[in-house]
């Protein structure tokens, strides 16, 4: 019997096999993309493998076969880990020492955020040259709409796509899986099916079958506490989901009734919508051993302040509100928040307004993290404008910008306030 496959594409090679060839003619690749509305498929989403992971595997070869875990000491969480450790069981955000009980034998690396920014960076350079519709989800994920790219590429969006794989790998070192399809939340459940190094598509006429037999938990917004409310009610299956009326669903659920019957379906009518402005800046810390008094936190709020201020000052923004996030030895988070005036980017008030929030919360209990940010974020020209009550606050802005000069002429250890000076040595600091 004729094959009825359709035609694809050679991932390794990017040749087009006829139909119903199972492995390249030309290069005898199997890694072959076969599907009836491949041309016609435009919405991707690209996911990086294990990014910080690979990109220490790359700039240390003898890491190649090793599993590895980049994290923040005993006391820390797992940022990432390589796919051989998370076979033998360490996931993303595990506590570290979960982590090394399941996988002893891991290197695990601190984290360096510059070098993972810079690739980052390059990375959606990357994106950007294929279209300009690029919607960045973090540093090494993002949605791209290809529609209409196809005579500037000279090819159909899989093909550029494939070109985009094979380039990260020869140009940066590392690999990413993609999804294609016809809308976002499949492209994301797509990326998702063969990590790593995967490219896979899902088109209109099979997403109903397709999505029948995956769990509930596959839908955006449906975390483990609402699967298991739906399992509750006996619902554990998409397909269960596509038996049951719009109606229905919207009187159990609300509003997600309504996300549910249509996600159930194949429907997202949502847009790829270019890079968003940062919504907040933030550093935070763990610490090798839990702290609970006020005087062992004071000088950690200070330095964090001071770094989340500088972030602000290079970005020419400055924030409204500040952020204060605690996370207590029992893994419970704190979030408290306080609007200012008027919006601030210097490590004084963001400093002071943390404070004030902190000794409302320096009860005895013990904590594992603290954190500091801003938020409602605006154009640097409206910041800290003088203050007519504290008059003093203007000496203060000064003093700090000098500092600032100093800093940035001899390097961040050549200023230290009262507070960083005796700053505690038992934390690790995150971006």
């Amino acid at each position: 019997m004729a094959s009825t496959l359709p035609p694809g594409i050679c991932r390794d090679c990017r040749s087009r096999p006829a139909a119903g060839e199972r492995r390249c003619r030309h290069c005898g690749s199997p890694r072959i993309i076969q599907h009836g509305e491949l041309e016609r498929l435009a919405i991707a989403h690209i996911d990086c493998d294990a990014f910080y992971a690979a990109i220490e595997k790359r700039d240390n070869p003898a890491l190649r076969d090793k599993p590895v875990i980049v994290g923040g000491g005993k006391r820390g969480v797992v940022s990432t880990a390589c796919y051989i450790a998370r076979i033998r069981g360490v996931r993303s955000a595990m506590p570290m020492f979960k982590a090394l009980e399941a996988c002893p034998e891991a290197v695990v690396i601190k984290p360096d955020m510059e070098k993972y920014a810079r690739v980052g960076r390059h990375v959606r350079e990357m994106m950007l040259a294929l279209t300009p519709m690029v919607e960045p989800l973090s540093i090494d994920e993002a949605f791209l709409d290809l529609s209409g790219t196809e005579r500037l590429h000279g090819a159909p969006p899989a093909m550029v796509l494939a070109r985009f794989a094979a380039q990260l790998e020869e140009e940066i070192g590392i690999t990413a899986s993609i999804g294609l399809s016809y809308c976002k939340f499949l492209a994301k459940v797509a990326s998702d099916l063969n990590k790593p190094r995967g490219f896979s598509v899902i088109g209109r006429k099979e997403a109903l079958a397709f999505l029948a037999e995956r769990p509930v938990s596959i839908i955006w917004g449906v975390g483990e506490a609402f699967a298991a409310t739906l399992a509750n009610d006996g619902i554990r299956t998409i397909g269960q989901l596509q038996r049951i009326e719009r109606a229905d669903l919207m009187r159990r659920y609300g509003t997600m009734g309504d996300r549910l019957y249509r996600l159930a379906r194949g429907q997202d009518e949502r847009k790829v919508k270019p890079r968003e402005a940062a919504k907040s800046v933030s550093s935070e810390t763990t610490f090798d051993r839990d702290l609970s008094q006020l005087d062992d936190l004071l000088p950690v709020l200070r330095a964090l302040s001071e770094r989340v201020s500088e972030r602000l000052k290079k970005a020419g923004i400055a924030g409204r509100t500040v952020v204060l996030k605690l996370k207590t030895r029992d893994f419970r988070i704190r979030t408290r928040n306080r609007q200012l005036s008027d919006p601030t980017r210097l490590a004084d008030r963001i400093f002071a307004t943390g404070l004030d929030m902190l000794k409302r919360e320096a009860d005895g209990t013990f904590f594992r993290l603290i954190g500091i940010g801003v938020s409602d974020l605006t154009d640097a020209a409206k910041a800290d404008p003088p203050d007519l009550v504290d008059t003093l606050s203007h000496k203060r802005a000064l003093a700090e910008g000098a500092i600032d000069t100093l800093r940035e002429k001899f390097g961040r250890q050549a200023v230290e306030t009262g507070y960083t000076f005796k700053r505690a040595r038992h934390q690790r600091t995150e971006p």
